[in-house]
Parts: structure tokens; C-alpha cells; sequence
């Protein structure tokens, strides 16, 4: 269960240096390091792990076992999936055309990231878009669109150049539309060029969480 008394719960690990306003919601198992700020009203999943010198708006919501890394700040209207990663310094926003001037609190846009996303280093995600289960967001690049499960998204503005299987392996698509994961030995099919699905009789022979493994 989440504590809103963080400091109080054992099961929760926070740096001295970070500060956790009251009646913020935090599960058991996860690890905030340090100079981190998490905001009264978030609410974080169970054994996350939030790197030195990371934010989280009130608003915020974090599912369970999800990783970011060092310098991130996540805005309100940021709802992340269990086991999404976010890489270092990567970038959120919350308002499309910011103007020192003018005030846009009303403006905040969502950002909704599913289940298993990857975001890599210094990517920038602009506000009011979802990314689908497993898609993998290069190094760098921009998302100024939706983005489908499993896609690959690299450059500048961000595009499909690729797709990616659960455990992150490059998907190569034959003749017939299927591809095969290197590591898991899954079955994927591509739809129509813009639409990959896991077909539910595909073999996992390794679990994307192995029992005893430490996240």
C-alpha cells in the first residue's frame, strides 16, 4: 500500500537531500535519490526509482517499477504505465506555445505514456500526445505526434523508423507481415504499415521481469 507519510515507511528509501511534501502517495520499494522534489498530490507506483535531481508536479501520476533518470521533471497532466524508463535529462512539456508574459496554467495539456515505454537521453516529449505500449523513443529525438504501440521513433520532428519488440529488440518484418523477437522467441505481425500487434500465441521463453530479479 502507499504511504502519504514517505518518511515514515521503511519500505520507502528517500535521500536526505530530497524533499516529499506531505500527502504525497509513494508505494513500497521505491527509491527517490538525491535533491529530487515530489510535490503533495503525486502519486508514485511501488518499486520506482527516481534519479538525483528529478521533479514531480502534484499532478503527476507514476505506475509501479517505472525508472527515470537524472534530471527529469515530470508536469502535471504526465501519466506514466508501469515499466516505462525514462533516460537522463529527457524533457516533458505541458503547455504548446509558452510566453514568459502570459499565464497558461489552464493551458496544461496531458501526456499519457503506456505500459513498458522506453524514452531515451535528452528526448523531448511536447505535451498533449500518448505513446503506446513499448514504443521506444530514441536518444534526442522530438514527439510532436501520437505514437503507436511498439514503434521505433527517432529524429527531428520524431517518426516511425522502426519497430521494437516488449524486451526491446529490433523487429524485422518479412514477406508475410511477421517478425520474430531475437530474445524471446515472440511472434509480432504488422498491419497496414502503421499498426504492429503481439500475437497472443507467441512463446515467451524469457520474462520481462525474471522472479528474484532487482529493478
Amino acid at each position: 500500500m502507499a504511504t502519504t507519510n514517505p518518511a515514515a515507511d521503511t519500505d520507502v528509501f528517500v535521500h536526505p537531500s530530497s524533499i516529499v511534501d506531505a500527502h504525497a502517495s509513494i508505494g513500497p520499494g521505491t527509491r527517490i535519490w538525491h535533491f529530487c522534489h515530489v510535490m503533495s498530490g503525486a502519486r508514485i507506483g511501488r518499486d520506482c526509482s527516481l534519479g538525483q535531481n528529478c521533479f514531480v508536479a502534484s499532478g503527476v501520476v507514476i505506475g509501479n517499477s517505472v525508472k527515470i533518470q537524472n534530471n527529469v521533471s515530470l508536469y502535471d497532466g504526465v501519466v506514466l504505465a508501469d515499466h516505462v524508463f525514462c533516460g537522463p535529462s529527457m524533457v516533458f512539456t505541458n503547455v504548446i506555445n509558452p510566453r514568459s508574459a502570459i499565464e497558461r496554467r489552464s493551458e496544461f495539456l496531458p501526456t499519457r505514456v503506456a505500459t513498458g515505454v522506453t524514452i531515451g537521453a535528452n528526448a523531448t516529449i511536447v505535451c498533449g500526445h500518448s505513446i503506446g505500449a513499448y514504443a521506444f523513443i530514441g536518444a534526442g529525438a522530438v514527439v510532436v505526434a501520437d505514437v503507436p504501440e511498439y514503434a521505433l521513433i527517432l529524429g527531428v520532428p520524431g517518426r516511425v523508423a522502426g519497430w521494437m519488440s516488449r524486451t526491446g529488440q529490433r523487429l524485422e518484418f518479412g514477406p508475410t507481415g511477421h517478425a520474430v523477437c531475437s530474445e524471446t522467441g515472440e511472434i509480432y505481425q504488422l498491419l497496414d504499415q502503421s499498426t504492429v500487434r503481439r500475437l497472443e500465441s507467441s512463446p515467451l521463453q524469457t520474462p520481462l521481469v525474471p522472479q528474484g530479479a532487482t529493478r
